[in-house]
């Protein structure tokens, strides 16, 4: 029992027994499978150059070399003088079956080579017997593996070594044909496969390159509008906190309210303390774990000077344009150009080091307009993995405004950021901060004094 199971489990055994399981595979298995042989890729990388009428044509190469593979054995039947149709005939069969059934074809040959054998006078290898092995030998191994191959030349040699009573000098040339063929064919399979392999991978790469892509632009746009979510909510917050304060202190100011004033002013601080809890809840949702409430207000227009010393102070040459009267925005119109000057700031310092940039500020009738201009890089570039998520997150923050914006790249090979925020006149506050502009001279009609709007310019260079 135990050298029985030695021998069972010996090196020599396994492999024997891989190897016949092999042959089973490859060569006994597939016998009746119909593989017929597909044509040609019309976008290989010499058809697809070929004008289309030819290409259609083209692409049956290969089953037009064996049917003339199988026309010459024919051929070559012929010239025996016994049996001739069956003597061309019968070989050609056996070529022509590679195009459906390979591995039929190749037991067939044999068959052939048999049939040729008894019927003619030229030995076991005649003409047609000769070329239709060696044809088929190859057709099978160029549509089947490597290992195929080495077993349909093991398999001939030994065919022909014991039909010939163990003379291996009559096969002999057969052997070292196929041996030279099968090798040639096997190389050119293997290296098939290494490509198809390998362009597989690549198109693999590509997939999940794209999926990337795609997967961490929707994480960009959604970390962009967490943040602006958390900056909107300290705004919304502030003014429902004001709501709820003055309905609490509105009564105390009128003598004696009616009761139906009062009800009113309880129910509206009611409803704006509960949204202020709502809100709370919310920014909980998108609040990340490390997240920490700023201990300042949220950053306006009103400290932007301080925001461009900060850049200026890193070697980025600033000037800031204002035009247009100003005035004092909603809050969340001030944070949103305020956000964007900054990354469009950053942006420059990031892409575009030893550029000068210019900030344009224009406060018109139906809002604001921005522009953030800068000249080509001076420095070297070093590649960003973020480039573009500061553009999903202004182009958020217009949207959210209903705002327009561009952002291309300008003739000089610098770029530039043009943003209109619109903010209608019921969204302005009722008392605008007045711009500080000099007094017009006196209008004798009206005997008043007109003001004038003038151009606010401030060019601070470092």
């Amino acid at each position: 029992m135990t050298e029985t199971q030695t021998k069972t489990s010996s090196p020599e055994f396994r492999a024997a027994a891989g190897a016949m399981d092999g042959l089973r595979e490859d060569l006994i298995r597939p016998v009746f499978a119909y593989r017929p042989l597909p044509p040609l890729s019309p976008e290989g990388r010499f058809i697809r150059r070929l004008p289309e009428g030819l290409k259609r044509a083209v692409v049956w190469t290969p089953h037009a070399l064996v049917l003339f593979a199988a026309f010459i054995v024919m051929m070559a039947g012929f010239a025996n003088w016994n049996f001739r149709l069956l003597m061309g005939l019968v070989p050609a069969i056996a070529v022509a079956m590679t195009l459906v059934r390979p591995v039929a074809a190749f037991w067939a040959s044999w068959a052939a080579t048999l049939f040729c054998a008894i019927l003619g006078s030229e030995g076991l290898w005649g003409p047609s017997a000769f070329m239709a092995q060696a044809v088929v030998m190859v057709v099978v191994a160029a549509r089947t593996r490597p290992r195929t191959a080495l077993w349909m030349w093991l398999l001939t040699l030994l065919f022909g070594v014991v039909l010939e009573g163990g003379d291996p000098s009559i096969t002999a040339p057969m052997a070292v044909l196929t041996a030279f063929a099968l090798l040639f064919v096997s190389l050119l399979q293997v290296r098939r496969d290494a490509e198809r392999e390998v362009r597989d991978a690549e198109r693999e790469v590509t997939v999940q390159r794209t999926v990337t892509a795609v997967e961490r632009d929707r994480r960009t746009l959604l970390e962009e509008r967490t943040t602006i979510a958390r900056e909107l909510h300290d705004v919304v917050a502030h003014h429902m906190s004001v709501v709820a304060i003055q309905a609490e202190a509105a009564p105390y100011r009128v003598e004696n309210p009616p009761p139906e004033l009062e009800q009113a002013f309880v129910t509206i601080r009611e409803n704006a303390v509960a949204a202020l809890t709502e809100l709370r809840r919310v920014l909980g949702v998108v609040r990340a774990e490390d997240y920490e409430a700023p201990d300042a207000p949220q950053p306006t227009l009103a400290v932007l000077d301080g925001l461009l010393d900060n850049v200026r102070g890193t070697g980025l040459e600033t000037e800031k344009v204002i035009t247009g009267a100003v005035r004092e925005l909603p809050q969340g119109v001030e944070l949103s150009a305020y956000r964007i000057i900054q990354e469009a700031l950053s942006n420059t310092l990031r892409h575009a080091p030893g550029a000068a940039a210019r900030v344009e500020i224009a406060y018109v009738l139906g809002g604001i307009g921005l522009r953030i201009v800068n000249g080509p890089p001076k420095g070297l570039v070093k590649p960003s993995p973020g480039a573009g998520h500061g553009i999903t997150g202004m182009r958020e923050r217009v949207a959210m405004l209903n705002g327009v914006m561009t952002a291309v790249g300008t003739e000089d090979g610098g770029y530039e950021v043009a943003v209109f925020l619109p903010v209608p006149v019921a969204d302005e506050p009722a008392d605008p901060v007045e711009p500080t502009v000099p007094a017009g001279p006196a209008d004798p009609a009206e005997g008043a004094t007109v003001p004038q709007i003038v151009l606010h310019k401030e060019a601070d260079r470092t």
